[in-house]
């Protein structure tokens, strides 16, 4: 019987090993990974063109770019059609109104992490397999980039929030924009509010600060009027759909990303209900096969799903908060700043409203492993050291199309809505 054993530095070795790493991303158990789908094709487009059911989730993900060679994909949107029809027995003949369509596009790169498995006489000295322990950590990272790298891209800001669990460095760090890989776009202005304590408006400045207060907070009052300007918009970012939800059609959803601190100030607003709210997204869930995304601590409130999201958004006293002041450029104001009231007790947290076909992510080919990820080992200094490396082939980007509303055209997040509030920072 022959051995299953593979040799270091086997090149069935790296395709296996990193198969595994794909498989163990693709599956990993994060709110961000729950809330992707296929990319849509033509056939998807006609579906909701017709209103037919389709899953439409918020990140769509495009495996094409696995397939043939290149770094970059593009999409498009049909533009919806207006005017008036033709009646009666007028003629009609030649005057068709023209399809419009509107393209967006993303690019993909490598990002690798290295990790040293230490010397002869590290390995000797410590109890640990650190070849095991370093590929492990080095998956976790991976994972982690994954999640952090499409929450920047949808809140269009990567925030000033810092820990050592960021594997995405501040915008301000020389090297932001390489990791991004895409350009991180601030909000359209047709998909950028703040709080008003009682309800929300479009984000706006007096002198160079933005117009918020510290009374300006993530309450159930909020949540409404999101709800409220979602029917009265045209064009709002399409409900998202689960696998299997049989109330998708009689009851729209969308997901509402928030921080804990902006969680912990909805369950204070609204604590007589908490219990009801529960009860609602698992009686949805019970509708959509037990979805993960709407079980836990999810609370389903006027058809918006509220969840946190794994790390804040978050902007402290004297930050810059970029934001387009026109609905007809994508020109961002990057001078005004968080109020210095704000001081060290309060800052500014961006919930993130989640519908369809909200982010794009492109997957490539690894040439050696054959698939997005790939792992390898390395022997230095004549075999006394070992260096693990883990990387994968990807690229993420808000999508955003410029939407032809009849009387203008306008920049639109297609499918993803911000809104700043202020939170009380923990002591």
């Amino acid at each position: 019987m022959g051995s299953t054993t593979l040799p270091y530095g086997s090149p069935q070795a790296i395709t296996l090993q990193s198969a595994g790493l794909f498989a163990a991303n693709m599956q990993r158990n994060t709110t961000m990974n729950r809330l992707t789908g296929k990319f849509p094709q033509q056939a998807d487009a006609e579906a909701t063109i017709r209103k037919q059911s389709s899953n439409e989730m918020p990140i769509v993900r495009c495996m094409d770019l696995q397939k043939m060679a290149g770094d970059e994909i593009t999409f498009d949107l049909i533009n919806p059609m207006g005017g008036k029809p033709i009646m009666g027995s007028r003629n009609a003949e030649g005057l068709g109104r023209a399809m419009s369509f509107s393209q967006d596009r993303l690019r993909i790169n490598q990002a690798r992490y290295p990790i040293s498995a230490g010397d002869t006489m590290t390995q000797q000295r410590t109890p640990h397999e650190l070849r095991k322990l370093g590929r492990a950590l080095g998956e976790n990272y991976m994972n982690r980039l994954a999640d952090q790298l499409i929450l920047t891209h949808l809140a269009g800001a990567r925030g000033f929030h810092d820990n050592i669990e960021w594997a995405v460095p501040k915008a301000s760090d020389a090297d932001f924009a390489d990791i991004a890989i895409n350009t991180v776009k601030a909000p359209t202005k047709n998909r950028h509010f703040m709080s008003t304590a009682t309800g929300i408006e479009t984000i706006k400045a007096s002198g160079n600060e933005i117009t918020i207060a510290s009374t300006d907070i993530f309450n159930a009052d909020l949540v409404d009027a999101v709800r409220t300007t979602l029917d009265s918009m045209a064009v709002p970012p399409p409900p998202v759909i689960f696998e299997g939800d049989k109330m998708a059609s009689d009851s729209p959803l969308r997901v509402l990303l928030c921080s804990s601190e902006q969680y912990t100030s909805f369950l204070q607003s609204n604590s007589g209900n908490v219990r009801t709210l529960q009860a609602n997204s698992m009686a949805r869930a019970q509708q959509a096969g037990n979805n993960p995304v709407l079980m836990g601590d999810a609370l389903l409130w006027n058809g918006i799903l509220i969840i946190k999201m794994p790390k804040p958004i978050r902007f402290y006293a004297g930050d810059s908060l970029r934001w387009c002041a026109s609905y007809t450029t994508e020109t961002e104001t990057a001078t005004d700043l968080v109020p210095a009231a704000f001081s060290t007790t309060h800052a500014v947290d961006r919930a993130i409203l989640l519908g369809g076909q909200a982010l794009a992510e492109a997957w490539g080919k690894h040439t050696k492993s054959g698939s997005p990820f790939f792992f390898s080992e390395k022997e230095l200094d004549h075999g006394d050291k070992l260096e693990l490396l883990v990387g994968a082939i990807n690229g993420r980007s808000k999508i955003r199309f410029e939407i032809d509303h009849g009387d203008s055209k306008q920049f639109t997040d297609y499918g993803v809505i911000a809104i700043d509030t202020a939170v009380k920072l923990p002591a």
